[in-house]
């Protein structure tokens, strides 16, 4: 029991895992009752279990497992998590409980295995099962197939995948194991039940007893449709409804929903698909060319049996097809014609779709094929078109039918008609559109007026099914000429179609068509159409009436409703109305005679032909009123034209009674049901008529009646042809001249433009210019319709015409055509159709291509052709190309029949040779262009193989395939392209550039869609894996493409086609999904796609009222006519469609008003900083273009979408610049109220503008101007500004406009630049402008000149980019300009920077040539100003600007902060810029703390105080005395932005943060690399040391201690170090600048870092010391040999006196020492031997040789001799010359030991050697007491400069110089530092007035504590100007030195503080300077650093300062100063608390 209880405390979780039976038990137990009690199906509680339903499942005790199973059912039911489980849990039942004895076991595994797919987890459960089923043990077999049964016929088909299923069965059915196959037949007879016969094919090899017992089984199964009766969780409501549906007893909506699931399976789905290209015979095609007809029939056989196969292997079937087609069409043998039909039908059956590219070829063969009369070779070729029909589209082959209907052979026209009549069967009302009924309608209207009845019946037939397919409305208009009998005959026919979709497919159609007629009757007369129409139309009801009427016409045909006897069911009235009308037969004059006199006056007839012409117009008066009031179904048109044309008739000559009779004309067309047979009757006097001066206007007003009553297209045709008949030149013009008007009115809709354009070609051949005039006109009116096209009709025409031509349709250019205004009633009918079909509605643009005289190119086409194509050798191969290149070209439009072309062609995709498919590419866009639409049949044989080269590895090859494929799509349209799975294919193809290439293509072509085919579902899988393919640049297409995708196919689709992937791909992919739907734009709405092209046949009549300003009342009548008619018959979206189309004009004006009163920019939160990651990211096109193409247009318009009014949005890109206009005024008005809208669209608006910048309206240009004024008024009144994106697609664009001929714009393009600059950086603007100086407008070029000088005299030259030097070049550049005006700003420009920055011009400038230069140097003497007058004016510019620009900045701030060390120029000339300054702070504080000494402990308190003393000081003191007196204007390289640039990285170098130091580095050592560069560096090379060695220290003090920092950090410091100082001591002349003072320093600093021990320890570190030795090698080389031996001299002796420094840094400076010895002979000629000896002495001075020889070491001694003996080797007796720079030579130690070295070195004789010597000696006696003295000085100064005995040291230095006045201590100073000198200085001066009782001073003073002894300061201690390590107060000489700068800089007076003389000076003087120790340098390049910094941030500042000098003497001062400084400082601390 003991075990018990321990388990029994366990949690439940637990205890499901415990190693004990029972406690597992008892845990499932409890899991149960857990999981019962919870509610939340998302609670945490779930969770814990996730891991262990898998062991509850395969627990390995029965009993406890069956626990286990009811447990896991509930947790499977209710758990949220557990669709994570499923693959393992699964697999468990599979393995674990499936082979259980036990059924309960099996029954809850099947239920869990239920329950997964229930929740959703259907896919990954029949995979488990799946793999059940490969299990050995039969049991689980069973098992498997039973749950999948269950699954099946409780799920449906629908959720349980078939295919796989299907796969296995026939295994299962083998299986040895009763209980499988008994499963197995139970399953298959499920799977029937949801499929039927699709089942059959593969299971036809199963056994034949199996199959039978099959039969009787599926036999006995309901024939109704089954249904799911169990749900997945997100179905469960439709499970409810269903339930609903049967309590209520009908579930007729149900079975019609399911009824969509019957034929959802295919048996070809679920067939594994045959490889038979590889088995075909080897000898096929020798055999199928043989002379035997049976060996051609045995490669057929073999052929046949191949293709019986029900699924074939996509491949290339080109040349078996090629074969069988020439069997069929030119075989002699009818058996073997039959038998190569059957494999035609074999291939197009088992391929499908993929047959669909071959289908062109064979149709056209098989069709004339038909003459044979044998009847199986009929039935065989009937079977073989008609699956070939299957694998195509009608469209596809529509070419090739009709070309065959014109056949003679009457078999032939029968079984064509035969096969359209079959074909229309399997067509829908939507893939049988209007295009391609019309055609077809035609001709087979032909056939049913043939002789032969067997025609006539199949085309009765084929009539009949297209009725029964599209409906009467749709067919009707072409049977407008069909008499009653074959009219009826047509309808009989239609009854009895059945069609191939069953019944339901023409149900839907007629359903959709008849949708709001509640009872349809069959022949709808007058009253059915009415009421058809009242119910039909409700809207316009009320409007109908008003407006019938036009101002100034007569009325229009209001028809109130139809007459019957049409009979056209379900058509609106107009439609009904149009067949009445036409159909009229021509009476008899008697029986016309007859009719008049029922409704005319009888007098009126009398006197038609009266000889008086008043009693002739009395009659037509009287005409007049009877026609006035009768009504329109009386009115016998045809009778009483035929009264008016009785004679006189036309040749009337009263003109009175003429205008009459016309007048009577139009009203009868108007009010009467007026026919074409009328019209014949009264054109003809009409034309005679309208040139008429007196009668013209009357013609034209009958005529347009006429038109409107018998349609434009027709009336047209007939006018013109008859116009052209005569010879009346002025009848001609009129004609031409109302045709033109007449298109206008009534839109360009039908019209035959090959007729126009023969007719337009005589006019313009005519002599009367009138006449050409008029055509011209007209081709003007045309242009607005047709477009371009037009023009190539004209081409021929003479240069002179052709350039009328030419300017008439430019005029044109940029409009839109105008709305119809009449005709509407009847044309609009056609437009809406268009929107039906679904397709783009571009009728009119193919009929303009359709008209093109195409010239049949297939003669030329020839075998020897192809075959040269073909051919071996590349040349050939070329020539061949060549030559179809020729030929298309001389043929310009071409037939689509080219024969074996494409094949041919299809070979060179592929060629080797690259040139060779560059060329077929070419030869492709030529044919796409040639052949125009009819390209399509080629899509799949030829397009598609052009995509496969976009995988090409050769950048041009792609690009020239993407051109292909652009110039094919542009002929094709995309639909043939997306069809079948040809695409999917290619993007299956794991190919990075194919695949980055075709998606990128369809990221452009998708969006532009209304609708794709369903095919496009098929590239989903091939996206998802390009969205995760290796290749980056895939990866970024695909996600680019995503939206467009999801755009035409929906989310829903997309997440479900993602359930295939892997779990992880499966997240990222749907992650990629949400972010895409975010972005998912709009599809195009139908509307904009008519308008956008203008070619539109009606629909842009259609559509145009949208923009077009007609009279509302107009618009309103027109337009709701055609809405719901086409919200009824729309494909696709119509609801969205129809909305879009009756936008604008269906609403009255009120609502109009009533939307536009909302804000017109709406603020989309973080709208703009999207946009800019977009662009950013490539995802959309970056706005920069040289013109404005139409994906820039489309893409700002889809930006604009989201935050721009719908209305403004409209006006803004009409194509009529008044909307722009009128746009740009709203925009004004808005402006000021809606600020923040218009911030959050500002880069959209910006961009917007620069479009209307390419417009050529004036009006626009200054309205956008204007407009631009204000909104930067506004912007800087906001304190807003500009971002890098909104100005560089705006700028450049405006700077365009600078070159504007008009001097208004100019200015106003100025005015805008100069109100930029306060939103945006001038110094930012200047690399625009200086881009705008490169343009070809010499205009433009010398206004950005001019604007160049501005901004340099406004804002200094600090706006120069990237350097004051390079942008001075390219401005003096244009000296040389040919343009005056060039010339003229360019030294304007010149002159303006010479007035600001002085001669300094000259030496930025450069080079120019001696004619610019005099120019240049004439132009300055003439007007500059004296440069110190610029700073003045700067002065008064700057404050102002300076602020505003940092508040911006300030603002600005909000957005990424720019990278410092690349934005540098930038961000200083931008004063403002906090990061700008916070540097300058930083790196000042710094370099401050550096210069402190070794410890570095102190370095946070005092920093701070530099930076706020100099602000403060700085304040009080400018304002009481401005500039005392004046400064020496003095020029230094400071000022060029360069140097400022490279002072401030030199800055940085010192930094404490490593990273900053390493970017300084390594910018300094690119400078450095770059031999054209390095230059730069010239002059700053003691400051980079100094920088550099405070680096070091730093280092070595700080960050080597520092823990925390990563030592490979500061490894990569010291590298980054170390090669810089290579590089640099590489470039001999800049390694020569170094001075002594910091090589000094710098060799302290390189052996201190080899004797480190801390970097021996780390891993690199062997690796730095040997770099440091060898820069120390180099340093020693190539530095100025004076300062480096001189150095290491100062170095030696400072070693040596230092008590802290260690042995083996003296010895190895001595190394150091004896390395130069080495050099000595090579180098000696160059050294200062002078200084040398001078260093030597000062050297020996502090060093006699007594107190060397007392060193532990004898190396320093034998260094000096070695040095001196090589020197006097080397320079003989002339050595003794050199000590000139040596004082009291004879007290020198130095000259006594080079006279004993001389005398040694040369030959005893000569007495002039004694003297020498004996002089030598008594030298010696008297430099031997002078010793005692230097001792005891050294003493004294070595007790200064300790911490300790700082004070001891100054009273007896003071003590003895009042004892010996006499005494020179200058040596012990002249080499110490100016801050040492004026230390002791003071020192001694306290001390004497503490002496003399003056005052008490505090005695701590600012020493650093370990300073050295004498002559030159510590190696490793500088003075801090800050603060000293032991907190001490700072000594106030600190303060002194830096007010001393700061005054100097404000240019106050130094001089009352200098009031004593310093000490060094009441000594005696020294001839020569003393080594300027690094750290005064430091001091003074500071100083400079700080002020080139100050003259950036406060520009107003005079820039001419001066500089203090490397060695400025620091000011001694009274007492009084030292207090009054003091105070001034306490002050200062308080203010700053």
């Amino acid at each position: 029991m003991g075990d018990d209880s321990e388990w029994l405390k366990l949690p439940v979780d637990q205890k499901c895992e415990h190693k004990l039976w029972k406690a597992r038990l008892n845990g499932y137990e409890e899991a149960l009752k857990i999981f019962q009690k919870i509610r939340d199906e998302k609670s945490p509680e779930w969770s814990k279990f996730l891991g262990l339903i898998k062991k509850f499942v395969t627990d390995s005790n029965a009993v406890v497992q069956l626990k286990g199973l009811e447990a896991a059912l509930v947790y499977v039911e209710n758990a949220h998590v557990a669709g994570k489980t499923t693959g393992e849990v699964v697999s468990g039942v599979v393995s674990k409980v499936f082979n259980q004895p036990k059924a309960r076991a099996k029954e809850l595994g099947i239920e869990i295995c239920l329950m997964y797919i229930e929740i959703e987890k259907g896919e990954a459960v029949q995979e488990e099962l799946l793999k059940g089923l490969d299990n050995k043990n039969p049991k689980i077999i069973v098992a498997c197939t039973e749950t999948l049964r269950k699954a099946l016929s409780e799920f449906g088909s629908k959720i349980i995948l078939l295919k796989p299923i299907i796969k296995v069965l026939p295994k299962l059915f083998e299986s040895r194991d009763k209980a499988v196959r008994d499963e197995a037949k139970l399953i298959a007879v499920e799977i029937y039940r949801w499929i039927r016969d699709a089942l059959r094919p593969p299971l036809q090899n199963i056994n034949s007893l199996q199959l039978k017992e099959l039969e009787e089984e599926w036999v006995k199964l309901p024939t109704g449709a089954p249904k799911p009766t169990r749900f997945l969780r997100s179905q469960q409501e439709l499970e409810a409804k269903l339930e609903q549906q049967q309590s209520a007893g009908g579930d007729a909506e149900g079975g019609g929903d399911d009824g969509d699931e019957v034929p959802q399976i295919d048996a070809y789905e679920l067939l594994e698909a045959v490889e038979i290209l590889s088995k075909l015979p080897k000898d096929f095609y020798d055999k199928i060319e043989a002379k035997k007809w049976q060996e051609r029939k045995e490669a057929l056989e073999a052929v046949e049996v191949l293709v019986k196969n029900p699924k074939l292997e996509a491949g290339d079937y080109a040349d078996l097809v090629k074969a069988l087609k020439k069997v069929v069409g030119k075989d002699t043998n009818v058996m073997l014609v039959a038998l190569a039909a059957k494999c035609l039908t074999g291939l197009a059956v088992g391929l499908r779709k993929k047959f669909g590219q071959y289908a062109g070829h064979v149709v056209p063969t098989i069709l004339e094929k038909f003459k044979e009369k044998k009847p199986q070779v009929v039935q065989a070729l009937q079977e073989a078109i008609d699956a070939i029909f299957l694998t195509t589209t009608l469209q596809n082959i529509s070419e090739d039918v009709l070309a065959v209907m014109d056949n003679k052979n009457p078999t032939i026209k029968q079984q064509t008609s035969l096969f359209i009549a079959r074909s229309f069967r399997h067509c829908t009302a939507a893939t049988l559109p209007k295009s391609l009924l019309k055609p077809f309608c035609a001709a087979l209207l032909k056939h049913i007026s043939d002789s032969a009845s067997e025609v006539r019946d199949a085309a009765f037939e084929a009539l009949g099914t297209a009725l029964k397919v599209v409906g009467e409305k749709a067919v009707n208009p072409f049977l407008v000429d069909v008499d009653k009998l074959k009219l009826d005959k047509i309808k009989e026919c239609s009854e009895k179609v059945e069609l191939a979709h069953g019944k339901k497919a023409g149900l839907a159609a007629e359903k959709k068509e008849l949708k709001p007629v509640p009872g349809r009757t069959a022949s709808s007369g007058a009253a059915g159409d009415k009421d058809m129409k009242d119910v039909s139309v409700p809207k316009p009801g009320p409007l109908k009436k008003a407006p019938a009427t036009k101002a100034g016409g007569p009325p229009k045909k209001g028809k109130p409703s139809a007459p019957g006897g049409a009979g056209s069911a379900g058509t609106k009235n107009k439609k009904g109305l149009e067949i009445k009308e036409i159909v009229e037969p021509e009476l008899s004059i008697e029986v016309c005679e007859e009719k008049a006199s029922a409704v005319l006056p009888a007098t009126c007839i009398q006197l038609l032909d009266s000889s008086n012409w008043k009693e002739r117009l009395a009659c037509m008066e009287e005409f007049q009123k009877a026609v006035e009031l009768m009504d329109r179904t009386e009115m016998p048109c045809q009778a009483l034209v035929r009264m008016l044309a009785k004679k006189p008739g036309w040749k009337e000559t009263n003109f009175q009674v003429m205008q009459m009779k016309l007048h009577i004309v139009a009203l009868i067309a108007q009010k009467g049901n007026f026919s074409k047979t009328s019209a014949q009757i009264v054109l003809d006097g009409l034309v005679d008529k309208i040139g008429d001066v007196k009668c013209g206007n009357n013609a034209k007003e009958a005529m347009t009646a006429i038109a409107e009553a018998c349609m434009l297209p027709w009336t047209a045709e007939q006018v013109m042809s008859m116009a052209f008949s005569q010879k009346n030149p002025k009848n001609q013009s009129e004609t031409l001249n109302w045709l033109s008007n007449a298109i206008k009115e009534f839109g360009f809709s039908g019209l035959n433009v090959k007729a126009f354009i023969s007719n337009v070609k005589t006019a313009l051949a005519a002599t009367n210019p009138a006449v050409r005039t008029s055509a011209i006109t007209l081709l003007g009116v045309m242009y607005l319709y047709v477009g371009p096209s037009l023009r190539m009709f004209f081409e021929d025409e003479k240069p002179a015409l052709l350039s009328q031509i030419d300017a008439e349709f430019e005029k044109m250019q940029g409009q839109s055509p105008p709305a119809p205004t009449r005709g509407i009633s009847k044309h609009s009918t056609s437009g809406t159709e268009e929107g039906e079909d679904g397709d783009e509605p571009d009728d009119g643009g193919n009929d303009v291509v359709d008209l093109l005289p195409r010239t049949e190119i297939s003669d030329k086409i020839t075998s020897e052709l192809i075959s040269k194509i073909g051919d071996k050798n590349w040349k050939i191969r070329k020539e061949g190309l060549d030559e179809v290149a020729g030929i298309i070209n001389e043929a310009k439009f071409i037939q689509p029949n080219i024969g074996e072309l494409p094949t041919a062609l299809k070979g060179r995709l592929n060629d080797s040779n690259k040139i060779l498919v560059q060329q077929t590419l070419t030869i492709l866009q030529q044919l796409a262009v040639a052949m125009g639409p009819n390209i399509k049949q080629q899509v799949k044989n030829l397009g598609i193989p052009v995509i496969t080269v976009l995988g090409d590895s050769k950048n041009n090859v792609r690009a020239a395939a993407l051109a292909t494929v652009n110039a094919w799509a542009e002929q094709t349209g995309m639909k043939e392209w997306l069809e079948g799975e040809d695409l999917s294919e290619e993007l299956k193809k794991e190919n990075p550039f194919l695949r980055q290439e075709l998606l990128g293509w369809l990221a452009e072509k998708l969006p532009t869609l209304r609708s794709t085919p369903t095919d496009l579902i098929l590239c989903v899988p091939h996206l998802y894996s390009c969205l995760e393919d290796r290749n980056g640049d895939v990866r970024k297409k695909a996600q680019d493409a995503l939206p467009f995708f999801m755009m035409h196919l929906g989310y829903e689709k997309m997440a479900k086609a993602t359930g295939k992937l892997k779990p992880t791909s499966k997240d990222q992919v749907l992650a990629m999904l949400e972010k895409a739907k975010a972005n998912m734009p709009a599809k195009p709405a139908a509307p904009a796609k008519a308008t956008s092209k203008p070619m539109g046949g009606s629909a842009p009549a259609k559509f145009q009222p949208a923009s077009a300003p007609v009279e509302d009342s107009v618009s309103s009548t027109v337009e709701p006519k055609p809405d719901p008619k086409k919200a009824k018959a729309l494909g696709v979206s119509s609801k969205a469609k129809s909305a879009q189309g009756k936008k604008v004009p269906s609403k009255t004006s009120l609502k109009e008003d009533e939307d536009k009163s909302g804000p017109i920019f709406i603020v989309v939160p973080n709208g703009k900083e999207q946009r800019m990651k977009d662009e950013k990211g490539l995802k959309v096109l970056k706005w920069n273009f040289t013109t404005p193409r139409d994906e820039y247009i489309e893409q700002l318009k889809t930006q604009m979408s989201s935050c721009v009014a719908k209305w403004l949005q409209d006006e803004m890109f009409h194509s009529d610049f008044q909307h722009h206009n009128k746009a740009l005024a709203v925009m004004v008005d808005h402006l000021e109220s809606e600020k923040e809208g218009v911030i959050g669209c500002l880069d959209l608006i910006l961009k917007w503008l620069t479009l209307r910048f390419f417009d050529t309206n004036t009006s626009v240009l200054m309205k956008a101007l204007e407009y631009l004024k204000l909104l930067f008024t506004l912007l800087s009144e906001e304190e807003y500004h500009l971002t890098e994106n909104e100005a560089s697609s705006f700028i450049p664009y405006l700077i365009l406009k600078v070159g504007e001929p008009k001097d208004v714009i100019r200015k106003d393009v100025r005015a805008i630049l100069n109100r930029m600059c306060l939103v945006y950086p001038a110094s930012k603007m200047f690399p625009f402008i200086m881009e705008g100086t490169k343009s070809k407008n010499s205009k433009q070029r010398a206004e950005c000149l001019e604007e160049l000088g501005c901004l340099v005299e406004s804002y200094g030259m600090n706006v120069c980019q990237p350097t004051a030097g390079k942008a001075l070049k390219e401005i003096a550049i244009h000296i040389g300009d040919r343009d005056n005006a060039v010339r003229n700003a360019a030294l304007n420009t010149i002159v303006t920077v010479y007035n600001v920055h002085g001669d300094q011009v000259f030496k930025l400038i450069g080079t120019l040539s001696e004619k610019d230069m005099s120019m240049l140097e004439e132009r300055i003497k003439r007007s500059a100003k004296r440069p110190s007058a610029a700073p003045m004016k700067q002065v008064e510019e700057k404050p102002q600007r300076t602020q505003s620009i940092s508040s911006n900045a300030n603002m600005l701030r909000k957005g990424p902060a720019e990278d410092m060390s690349s934005k540098l120029n930038q961000a200083r000339s931008m004063s403002g810029h906090p990061e700008a300054a916070q540097m300058v702070r930083r790196e000042f504080q710094l370099d401050l703390d550096e210069i402190e000494n070794d410890n570095g402990t102190v370095r946070c308190e005092m920093p701070e105080l530099v930076q706020h003393k100099l602000d403060d000081i700085f304040e009080p003191v400018l304002i009481p005395e401005p500039k005392i007196r004046a400064v020496s204007p003095h020029f230094d390289d400071m000022h060029s932005n360069t140097a400022s640039t490279i002072n401030f990285i030199i800055s940085q170098v010192a930094s404490g943060d490593i990273n900053t130091s390493i970017q300084a580095l390594t910018q300094i050592d690119e400078v450095l690399r770059q031999e054209d560069k390095a230059e730069a560096m010239s002059g700053h090379i003691d400051q980079f040391l100094i920088a550099t060695f405070m680096q070091l220290r730093l280092i070595y003090n700080t960050h080597m201690a520092d823990e925390k920092l990563e030592k490979d950090e500061i490894i990569k410091l010291y590298s980054c170090i170390i090669g810089n100082m290579i590089s640099l001591f590489q470039i001999e002349s800049l390694a020569r600048e170094a001075s002594t003072g910091v090589l000094k320093d710098l060799m302290h600093g390189l052996i201190t870092l080899m004797l480190d021990s801390r970097i021996e320890d780390l891993e690199e570190g062997q690796q730095v010391i040997r770099s440091v030795n060898l820069l120390v090698v180099k340093v020693l080389e190539k530095s100025d040999q004076t300062n480096i031996l001189s150095a290491l001299l100062v170095l030696l002796q400072d070693s040596l006196l230092a008590t802290a420094s260690s042995p083996k840094f003296s010895e190895l400076v001595m190394k150091c020492l004896w390395r130069m010895v080495r050099l000595l002979p090579d180098t000696i000629n160059s050294i200062n031997l002078d200084r040398i000896l001078l260093d030597i002495h000062i050297f020996m001075k502090v060093f006699p040789k007594e107190k060397l020889k007392q060193c532990k070491s004898e190396f320093p001694i034998r260094t000096l001799k070695t040095l001196l003996h090589t020197l006097c080797k080397l320079k003989g007796p002339k050595i003794l010359d050199h000590l000139t720079m040596i004082d009291n030579k004879s007290e020198s130690e130095l000259e006594a030991h080079l006279c004993r070295m001389m005398k040694h070195s040369m030959d005893q004789a000569g007495s002039k050697l004694d003297k020498e010597t004996e002089k030598g000696a008594s030298r010696i006696d008297e430099k031997s007491s002078k010793a005692k003295v230097n001792d005891f000085l050294a003493e004294i100064f070595k007790k200064i400069g300790s911490k300790e005995n700082t004070k001891e040291g100054l009273a007896e230095l003071y003590e003895y110089k009042k004892k010996y006045s006499d005494a020179d201590i200058e040596p012990f100073l002249k080499n110490s530092s100016q801050f040492f000198q004026s230390y002791v200085e003071r020192g001694l001066r306290v001390i004497e007035m503490e002496r003399e009782g003056k005052g008490r001073i505090p005695t701590s003073t600012g020493i650093s504590p370990q300073m050295e002894v004498t002559c030159a300061p510590a190696p490793t201690s500088t003075v801090s100007s800050i603060g000293n390590t032991n907190g001490e107060e700072v000594g106030p000489s600190v303060y002194l030195e830096r007010l001393k700068i700061l005054r100097q800089r404000c240019g106050l007076d130094n001089t009352k503080q200098d009031d004593r003389p310093p000490l060094t000076s009441l000594l005696s003087k020294p001839a020569v300077p003393a080594v300027a120790s690094s750290t005064d340098m430091l001091h003074s390049k500071l100083s400079q650093l700080r002020e080139s910094r100050e003259q950036h941030q406060h520009s107003d500042l005079d820039p001419h300062q001066t500089h203090p000098s490397g060695t400025a003497t620091t000011a001694s001062s009274s007492t009084a100063n030292i207090d009054d400084l003091k105070k001034r400082l306490e002050r200062i601390k308080s203010s700053r608390k």
